[in-house]
């Protein structure tokens, strides 16, 4: 007698819809650890991606920053304290004073071609830049410092470049219509930085001093300035259809089309967070590097990015799924073994790593239409043998294709893939609702389902 009951409460636990909903759940839990192995592969092509574009650019140049031009000019800072421990007198060392531009043009012209490592395409480009404008003769006299201490014949126009190996020409200065060459090295504009610059000397006699010369720059990924000027322009054109406009300003003009871009700024010293002249002792840096502004010629979809965001909805995609299987069993009483959820589930999470992978072969586009039309296929089919009939896999097909194309929706609309989802899951939820409105939840937990069975045949 103990035996039969046992038996008969296992036979309950076993036609138990609620046992099923639970088990249902627990599959999705253990579908987790795939799905959790596939973030970590699509991370870890995305760090050989980069690896690719690091040794590219490593070759040909990085991404490139001018900050400049500027004056440095070095004096004697007699006003430091003494060193009383020493019974020293009060010490003197030389300090150096930067002065801005009055007003500074930059024009830029970007060609951009894609260099391959392996399977990865690298956007590089030639970037021609001519900077022209005009300084005022640097002032000394709101910092009460002696005239004799002003070191002219020590003065420099500097300019920083972040990758200065990429200089493909030697610029020329023209300084008051005055050739002049550059020098290596930035010098106590960017102590450890990269640049270039040319020794004034006593060209500094006079009010105002016009200035201009170009570089020839290799570069990857972006390219960036400095609004050092009191007035600073900034053109830049280019063959790249898909710029993504980045710095603390964004272009005033811009025209993007299938040829490339033109894009312009024009920005004045009030805009930024430090003045037109300033001592060494004043720790600008970061106010400087803050100010960059500029362009990166991106992919116009980045399919890892794109991996991982589909990824997201994965949880979404295998509870749907089961849930228009377990519709079936509680509608029709069709029996589906948790192993038939598990392979099904299986294919789902197959997805994303034919996505991915296609993807780094033919763009993000063809592999998504390619891998979500193998996956509804698949399901579909298999679908087929498990419900018994074309027309209930239809269904499951129907609402696994819907799903791919309500992913897609959402992955190409990120600034509304909230609101998109939100009433993606409202309509979900409303469906189920309304397919079992007239369930008989008690009966149908004890093993007894409620109203009529529907036909099996078609």
């Amino acid at each position: 007698m103990t035996d039969i009951r046992k038996d008969n409460v296992l036979e309950s636990l076993r036609n138990s819809h609620l046992t099923k909903v639970l088990l249902i759940g627990l599959l999705i839990l253990l579908l987790q650890i795939p799905i959790f192995k596939i973030r970590g592969i699509i991370k870890e092509r995305e760090q050989t991606r980069e690896q690719a574009v690091n040794e590219v650019t490593a070759k040909w140049g990085a991404s490139q920053s001018l900050i400049g031009p500027a004056i440095v000019v070095p004096y004697v800072n007699r006003s430091l304290p003494a060193d009383n421990r020493r019974q020293q007198p009060p010490r003197s060392e030389v300090e150096y004073a930067t002065f801005l531009p009055e007003s500074l043009k930059i024009s830029g012209k970007i060609e951009t071609e894609l260099r391959y490592r392996g399977i990865f395409k690298i956007p590089v480009y030639r970037m021609s830049v001519a900077l022209s404008g005009c300084f005022s003769r640097p002032d000394f006299s709101e910092w009460s410092i002696d005239s004799n201490d002003i070191l002219w014949d020590r003065a420099y126009l500097c300019l920083r470049i972040s990758d200065a190996r990429a200089m493909t020409k030697s610029p020329v200065l023209m300084w008051n219509n005055e050739p002049l060459g550059f020098l290596p090295s930035a010098g106590e504009f960017g102590p450890n930085q990269q640049g270039i610059h040319v020794k004034l000397a006593d060209r500094l006699e006079g009010q105002s001093f016009n200035f201009s010369f170009s570089l020839e720059l290799n570069g990857g990924i972006g390219a960036f300035f400095a609004p050092f000027g009191r007035d600073t322009e900034v053109q830049v054109s280019s063959n790249w259809c898909s710029p993504s406009f980045q710095g603390t300003w964004l272009p005033i003009e811009r025209t993007v089309n299938q040829d490339g871009f033109d894009a312009t700024w024009n920005i004045p010293f009030l805009s930024r967070n430090y003045p037109q002249k300033w001592q060494s002792s004043s720790n600008l840096e970061y106010a400087v590097s803050s100010s960059l502004f500029g362009v990166n010629m991106i992919s116009p979809v980045d399919h890892y990015r794109m991996s991982q965001r589909s990824v997201k909805y994965q949880i979404l995609f295998l509870v749907l799924t089961f849930a228009t299987l377990w519709l079936f069993e509680v509608l029709i009483k069709i029996r589906i073994h948790p192993v038939q959820y598990l392979l099904t589930g299986a294919g789902m999470c197959i997805f994303y790593l034919l996505e991915l992978s296609l993807a780094e072969h033919f763009g993000f586009v063809p592999a998504y239409a390619a891998a979500s039309g193998a996956i509804i296929i698949l399901v579909t089919s298999y679908s087929a043998a498990v419900l018994k009939t074309t027309r209930r896999a239809m269904v499951v097909g129907l609402v696994v294709t819907l799903l791919y194309i309500y992913l897609y929706v959402l992955l190409m609309i990120e600034d509304y893939a909230l609101l998109v989802g939100s009433i993606g899951l409202f309509v979900a939820l409303a469906t189920i609702m309304f397919l079992t409105r007239k369930v008989d939840w008690y009966r149908l937990t004890s093993g007894t389902a409620a109203g009529s069975p529907v036909d099996d045949k078609e």
